[in-house]
């Protein structure tokens, strides 16, 4: 098939790429100019592991195209996605669809020929009922409006696409569901479950299913805070959770406040849709301000670890992006903790694989190392903030010339009896302390 992305953000970039592996002719287009020219030289903006193989070798073999020319993209496609960015407005916490109606209203004017238009965008609930009145004022009437949620995780991106837990499609006629069904047959093949539903019934499935698992991650680190204080160690209490088949393990692990480009926008996005309808998500907003008290929780317990005095204090944070395996700092914990710190008078300096990250530059007395032995060397206090794999196994004796020096492990990736052992002053998130 010939497929039209609009928007090579993380959505459509991932999502074009992996179609066109499957033997699809991918346009996937972008008004960025300079982005686009950097992506036909093979530049990925975005950092996910395995996507700059699988664009180069589809981009070879002619099945990926880079372009702004927009209405070329459009004519040439059977399908067009909309994946274009949906974030939250600052002043009422509401979804900003701007870009999807701007998007909208670019296909009404490039083409009167029978499209199939797909929100691939997390978008609210009604979204694809106000894209079909926009086409109709504009007498547009050879479109079919549909909702196909992605559910990709970053950092699994790849894996996410190619073995999904399910492919949900919202429409109300059968043979837009045989299209889709046909696109994403070598998936179903592999054994997704292709799940079809009304249109709202797909804004509405991607939205609650994020809200649930924000909802998760919240509640497990409550417990941990419960569990600090009992003496009981929390991985113990997730295991054993995870265990009853109506619970599931999965997103049961105490850590920093979940962050990222969907749990954020779409718990909020879900508060504000309930709110007009007169429905109040009393759970939801429980997590949403739950979740923002973490990140102050988390900041204020390294005052208790270092004695309340962080002035001078050096303080080396490994990892800054809200997750490994992506460059994402979108409500990061760490947008809130260094800052804290350094407003407490404490001398910061952090890595992260993915790089240094501009959010920091306007801030003082903040440095970045591009090597782990430069970030560790001096600490009075490291933070193990994102579990990349290269901090799960680190020799802190040799990293830190401090003989007094302190670990605070917010991902739990270290061993207590290990750390009793080799006498480092050491602290988890839902653990005993053993100091």
């Amino acid at each position: 098939m010939k497929l039209c992305m609009i928007g090579t953000g993380y959505v459509g970039l991932v999502s074009g790429t992996c179609f066109s592996d499957l033997g699809n002719k991918v346009y996937c287009v972008d008004n960025d100019l300079v982005k686009i020219k950097n992506l036909n030289k093979g530049i990925i903006p975005i950092y996910e592991p395995g996507l700059s193989e699988l664009i180069k070798r589809n981009f070879k073999a002619g099945r990926l195209i880079f372009t702004s020319d927009l209405s070329k993209a459009i004519k040439s496609s059977d399908i067009i996605f909309i994946c274009v960015g949906t974030p939250t407005k600052k002043a009422s916490q509401s979804v900003d669809l701007r870009y999807v109606f701007n998007a909208v209203s670019q296909i009404s004017k490039k083409t009167n020929n029978k499209k199939i238009i797909v929100t691939k965008s997390t978008v609210p609930v009604g979204t694809g009922d106000q894209i079909e009145k926009i086409l109709k004022k504009k007498r547009n009437k050879n479109f079919e409006v549909i909702s196909n949620p992605e559910f990709l995780r970053e950092g699994e991106a790849i894996r996410d696409f190619r073995f999904p837990d399910r492919i949900v499609v919202g429409s109300n006629k059968q043979k837009v569901f045989n299209i889709m069904k046909k696109l994403y047959q070598p998936l179903i093949l592999k054994g997704a479950k292709f799940f079809t539903t009304s249109r709202r019934g797909a804004e509405l499935i991607k939205y609650a299913s994020n809200a649930f698992l924000a909802t998760k991650i919240t509640f497990i680190n409550e417990l941990a805070n419960l569990c600090e204080k009992l003496g009981i160690n929390v991985e113990e209490i997730s295991l054993g959770m995870g265990s009853d088949s109506r619970i599931g393990g999965r997103f049961l692990r105490a850590g920093p406040a979940y962050g990222g480009s969907c749990f954020p926008k779409d718990t909020k996005g879900l508060v504000v849709t309930a709110k007009k309808l007169n429905i109040n998500l009393s759970i939801v907003k429980s997590v949403i301000k739950s979740n923002h008290n973490r990140k102050i929780l988390l900041a204020k317990r390294v005052e208790k670890i270092l004695g309340k005095k962080l002035k001078n204090k050096k303080i080396s944070v490994l990892g800054v992006t809200f997750k490994p395996n992506t460059d994402d700092m979108r409500d990061s914990s760490s947008l809130v903790m260094i800052p804290y710190l350094l407003k407490k008078g404490a001398l910061v300096s952090y890595y992260d694989p993915s790089g240094k990250k501009k959010f920091f530059d306007k801030f003082k007395n903040i440095k970045y190392y591009n090597d782990i032995k430069k970030v560790c060397k001096n600490s009075d206090l490291v933070i193990l903030h994102t579990e990349w794999d290269e901090f799960k196994s680190l020799d802190f004796k040799k990293l830190i010339k401090n003989k007094k020096f302190k670990i605070f492990d917010l991902r739990n990736l270290y061993n207590q009896k290990e750390m009793i052992q080799k006498k480092i002053k050491y602290y988890s998130v839902g653990r005993p302390n053993i100091n």
